[in-house]
């Protein structure tokens, strides 16, 4: 019996060393691991803009809500503000508004903010515990990265509705994404 439980003992303290590697190689960082949901909804996003064409750019379902195109607008202006305060940068968009631009100008934006985003991601996945202030929020480059892609699910929730009421199937109902 005492050999079976030496042999035991000693075949889980050569495998756990094993097991350890295998899960530290698999593990990555927590800005790292939610870039696949941003560069999803961003995707749906960049393809629903290039999508709607220019015409419906402003159409507003209502007074009180933005047009198409500010919606696309808003989400890529928000993309570099959010990003750039994560980094603690300056926004290298300020000054360009895209709510007040055309459709290839918002086109161009929605691409160039993502861009600018995994840039910044890849920088925070050394510095994701680094603090940062966010409209008088505190948390950490992590939180506001994880802010900005749920701000954009949120947005891309109502292109979704403006879509669906203007007789269009988003890019996510679509398929092949």
């Amino acid at each position: 019996m005492r050999k079976l439980l030496a042999g035991f003992a000693l075949t889980t303290a050569l495998a756990l060393p094993v097991a350890a590697q295998e899960h530290a190689a698999a593990h990555t960082d927590p800005v790292t691991a939610i870039q696949p949901v941003q560069g999803m909804f961003m995707g749906w996003v960049t393809a629903a803009a290039e999508q709607v064409a220019e015409a419906d750019y402003a159409y507003q379902p209502t007074s009180t809500v933005r047009t198409f195109g500010q919606l696309f607008g808003h989400v890529a202006n928000s993309n570099y503000m959010i990003c750039a305060i994560a980094r603690g940068e300056d926004d290298p968009n300020k000054g360009n508004d895209f709510e007040k631009s055309t459709k290839a100008e918002i086109v161009g934006g929605l691409k160039a903010s993502v861009t600018y985003c995994a840039e910044v991601a890849k920088w925070g996945a050394e510095h994701h515990h680094d603090p940062v202030d966010l409209f008088g929020m505190k948390g950490d480059v992590t939180w506001a990265l994880a802010f900005n892609a749920s701000h954009n699910a949120e947005h891309y929730g109502n292109i979704v509705t403006y879509m669906r009421m203007k007789g269009m199937v988003p890019p996510s109902s679509q398929g092949g994404m």
